[in-house]
């Protein structure tokens, strides 16, 4: 039997994958539309059929959030360990297999010819626009994997996978940020604590980017005063991170999160993956995850299901062997 530790550990590991492929996949159909969208065609809470799909998507389908996360988890699992080309590698596949949803910038940065090592930078070169949350989105898998490494790998290995797509350090700092709220959770530590924690996080954020990213995780900031859309990763971080501070549950900051509005599917899952974190695994609603599926784009047709991703994210949190 796994001693109590371990198990609860494991339970958190699994609750941030699977919270994060819950609040993509809900968030979806509400991508782009206005404010309070959700809770006006859902007004109750708890009463059912949330997981509705629209827009293009099927009930419980999960988005590119989800699916670049996986394509991370499996490279850092069959690997043994961060291999940014082969990463890279796997990311260049799925885009060439016609995703349903890829951002610009991703897009650009997998097909532009350029190697692992340069593409993103090229792109920042020409376009000096790169922070979007795209890196962050896809966070939940590597954060899991890296928690046991502590607090300066695994902001380490964040900000190395997010430049794989994204030139904008401001791009590396948020995900970073996100990587060591998920450790303090896997460690044990409470909602409360960690939001104390937050400025001692801040100090190893880069001086340059560090004012942006105070000001969006003050306890005071709302998303109302966001100056970027959300699809900024410095605001969608923000947001994810009021829904946590100003609701009590996973059902609640997801909820929260999707009726701001704007980029719901990606404030969703980064909202959902945190509040998994910290709210563990039961607190997921179980009509919401047992309809994920997880589409695989240039893999084969392969799609996980809830006990695939399930299994994935067990791995990620025992490391190696």
């Amino acid at each position: 039997m796994e001693p109590v530790e371990r198990t609860e550990r494991t339970n958190r590991a699994v609750a941030v994958v699977v919270g994060a492929a819950v609040g993509d996949a809900l968030g979806a159909p509400f991508e782009f539309g206005p404010a309070g969208a959700f809770s006006a065609r859902f007004p109750e809470p708890g009463c059912g059929g949330e997981m509705s799909g629209g827009g293009g998507w099927d009930p419980g389908e999960a988005t590119d959030d989800t699916q670049m996360a996986v394509l991370v988890a499996e490279s850092l699992v069959e690997q043994g360990g961060l291999d940014l080309p082969d990463v890279f590698a796997r990311f260049q596949r799925w885009a060439a297999g016609d995703p349903k949803d890829i951002g610009l910038q991703t897009e650009d940065v997998l097909t532009n010819g350029m190697p692992w090592d340069r593409a993103a930078a090229a792109h920042f070169r020409v376009n000096r626009h790169a922070a979007g949350n795209g890196a962050l989105m896809r966070a939940s898998t590597s954060a899991v994997h890296f928690a046991r490494a502590g607090r300066p790998a695994t902001m380490d290995a964040a900000r190395r996978i997010a430049a794989l797509t994204h030139g904008d350090p401001a791009a590396w700092e948020g995900t970073a940020i996100f990587h060591e709220l998920v450790r303090l959770a896997l460690d044990g530590v409470g909602l409360l604590p960690a939001l104390r924690a937050l400025p001692d996080v801040l100090d190893l954020v880069h001086p340059d980017h560090r004012p942006r990213y105070a000001t969006v995780l003050a306890a005071d900031w709302h998303p109302d005063r966001a100056t970027e859309f959300n699809g900024a990763v410095w605001p969608c971080l923000g947001s994810a991170v009021w829904a946590l501070r100003t609701t009590t549950g996973y059902e609640e900051a997801v909820r929260a999160a999707i009726d701001l509005g704007g980029d719901t599917d990606t404030v969703a899952a980064v909202t959902g993956g945190l509040a998994g974190a910290f709210h563990g695994r039961d607190a997921i609603p179980a009509r919401w995850a047992e309809p994920l599926h997880v589409p695989l784009p240039g893999f084969g047709g392969r799609a996980l299901c809830l006990p695939e991703l399930t299994t994935l994210a067990r791995r990620l949190e025992a490391g190696p062997g």
